[in-house]
């Protein structure tokens, strides 16, 4: 039977770091909505990019900015362990120039549709869990 581990803070970044994609979970009309997106961590933020017409970004732009979740993980279902990683903080469209030429550079998106907007995620609450199979 596997153990599930609390992690620090600085390790469930450098986790979070170490993957290339994830789940933004936002309010879409009053509900939730949950999307996968590819992203990149800088220092304490995590950084996407998104199309100004779809929900996430239209809801950052339409209220400044937003409370979002943030998930990804790691998990062998053959071994049962792995990890995982929630944030939760405040998303908003990065609209510093030199910013937004850093992160367009870097972070490529995997889908083939226009993505037009860069969007922060301030770590604010940061929580992980390793699962192993190690009960030492």
């Amino acid at each position: 039977m596997g153990v599930l581990r609390s992690l620090g803070r600085r390790r469930c970044l450098e986790l979070l770091g170490s993957v290339p994609v994830g789940r933004v979970v936002f309010t879409d009309r009053a509900l939730p909505a949950i999307r996968p997106v590819n992203h990149l961590v800088d220092g304490e933020t995590i950084v996407i990019r998104s199309n100004l017409g779809a929900g996430l970004a239209s809801a950052a732009t339409a209220h400044g900015s937003l409370v979002v979740a943030y998930e990804a993980d790691e998990i062998d279902a053959g071994t049962h362990t792995g990890w995982t990683v929630v944030v939760t903080g405040t998303a908003r469209l990065v609209l510093d120039e030199s910013r937004l030429r850093r992160y367009e550079e870097v972070l490529h998106p995997w889908v083939g549709e226009t993505m037009n907007c860069v969007i922060s995620i301030d770590c604010d609450l940061v929580n992980g869990y390793e699962l192993t199979s190690d009960p030492a």
